[in-house]
């Protein structure tokens, strides 16, 4: 990379090079936040980047705590299973941060942090596991946390999704659910122990392939009635596995539809994009007609068991979508749903990671399709890559902006920002670092005033090369 504004941020990398943790305090609002995502008790949602292949493929997790200003690398600190007060042990292979949420797991009012090591080999256990680190007034790492395994003996990856949603419609109180390679599982309202005898739910689990291997756990709180739901996704021998599971008083499981079972891998968020109280959901097909496109699933169920879903696909040659659909662009290599405008509706984000901008390939970009009272709109689209005028760096060849995105309100401004991952940046002559930056919302969508860019350097990792910092935020 030729140029870039980045922050410095030393107390922190120092701090988290040495393994300990940024205190960062709460304030008045502590355990009454009812942020899912709010960790340190101070009322704003903090996010969660999952590095599975640092240090050997052990895995980290950066978390950047949100304030009124936004997201800085000063507030952000590495969490390994090697930091004081995570259990395990940090071991090559494990993954550690494959798959990230937040939740208030132990019941205390704080949001904890929940992650997934799907390649965890512990003698005596299925492989996989799942890490929860309490939150706390403190921030993480000062406040202890448990692990889970499987329920079964021979299941395999467990922890490779993970979500966290009030399943049940009892007031609101939400449970973990976890996806390993062939089942998903979800857990009881209590508090989680971690001691073996936490309760697991029964599944109806027969509607997924023998071959397939689930990869992807999307939870979203608003379902049909008030319950939450959430969708699986994988890959079995006819393509990909997209299927939809509400929740409600009995089975989970019992009531789904198998969206589709064929077809190419897919990108998956979720939202409820018609208002209508029913999840929708948005897919990215990257490699479909080479190009790439988007497709926004509306749900129309008209009750238990009655599935339907109005399909409208988007790429970069329908009408008002910015640029031209071109051979590797991977338009929907990744999406994300959330309300950037403020205007009460929910707007999509795709990452075009193999986009080119100008003569340099797969420099990456990102687009935004604002919503509307009736849905996704191709009206104000717009799309921003690293040459956009305001957006820290220079679009070099290969750094695959847009190769991860997310959307929330990280200052509590009701609009919600854009973390971009761009894995394939090179940080001067370090290869395939990657990096991140965090777009604001506003109330004419993305604005390139203001924004975040940081690097593995900046948060304390000290051999960056070949990390693909910003391949996954957590949900």
């Amino acid at each position: 990379m030729r140029t870039r504004t980045l922050a410095a941020a030393i107390t922190a990398a120092t701090l988290a090079a040495a393994g300990l943790s940024l205190t960062v305090p709460g304030n008045a609002i502590g355990a009454q936040s009812k942020l899912r995502d709010d960790l340190n008790g101070d009322g704003y949602r903090d996010m969660a980047i999952g590095v599975p292949n640092a240090n050997g493929d052990t895995g980290a997790v950066v978390v950047t705590y949100g304030s009124a200003s936004g997201v800085s690398p000063a507030r952000s600190i590495k969490v390994t299973q090697a930091s004081p007060g995570v259990p395990g042990a940090a071991e090559a292979g494990d993954q550690f941060g494959e798959s990230v949420t937040t939740g208030d797991a132990n019941k205390d009012g704080y949001a904890d942090l929940i992650v997934g090591s799907p390649y965890e080999k512990v003698d005596g256990k299925p492989d996989g596991s799942v890490t929860i680190v309490y939150g706390g007034p403190n921030g993480l790492t000062k406040h202890g946390g448990i692990v889970l395994n499987s329920p079964t003996q021979d299941d395999r990856n467990f922890g490779q999704g993970v979500a966290f949603v009030d399943l049940d419609g009892d007031e609101g109180s939400r449970q973990l659910e976890v996806v390993s390679g062939r089942h998903f599982w979800w857990y009881s309202d209590g508090a989680l122990k971690g001691d073996g005898t936490d309760w697991v739910s029964g599944e109806e689990a027969d509607f997924i392939p023998d071959d397939a291997q689930l990869d992807d756990l999307v939870g979203i709180q608003n379902g049909r009635g008030s319950y939450g739901a959430f969708f699986l996704s994988g890959q079995h021998r006819e393509g990909d596995f997209l299927a939809y599971v509400p929740g409600g008083a009995g089975d989970i499981g019992y009531w789904h539809d198998v969206m589709s079972d064929q077809g190419p891998p897919r990108s998956v968020a979720a939202g409820d994009l018609d208002k209508d109280g029913d999840a929708d959901v948005v897919t990215g097909q990257p490699g479909t007609n080479g190009h790439g496109s988007v497709t926004v699933w509306e749900n129309q169920s008209t009750g238990a068991g009655q599935y339907a879903w109005k399909q409208t696909t988007y790429d970069q040659n329908t009408a008002g979508v910015p640029g031209a659909g071109e051979s590797g662009d991977a338009f929907g290599g990744a999406v994300s749903v959330s309300d950037v405008t403020g205007d009460g509706n929910l707007d999509v984000v795709a990452g075009v990671p193999g986009e080119d901008v100008g003569t340099v390939a797969d420099a990456g970009a990102v687009v935004l399709l604002k919503g509307s009272a009736t849905g996704i709109t191709t009206t104000g689209a717009k799309a921003l890559d690293q040459d956009s005028a305001g957006v820290p760096g220079v679009g070099e060849a290969g750094d695959r902006f847009g190769g991860a995105v997310q959307l929330k309100d990280i200052n509590g401004g009701g609009k919600s920002d854009l973390f971009v991952g761009a894995p394939g940046e090179d940080i001067k002559t370090t290869a395939d670092a990657g990096a991140v930056w965090v777009i604001r919302g506003a109330s004419t969508g993305l604005t390139t005033s203001g924004i975040t860019s940081f690097n593995p350097s900046d948060v304390g990792f000290t051999s960056p090369a070949g990390l693909r910092f910003g391949s996954s935020f957590g949900r």
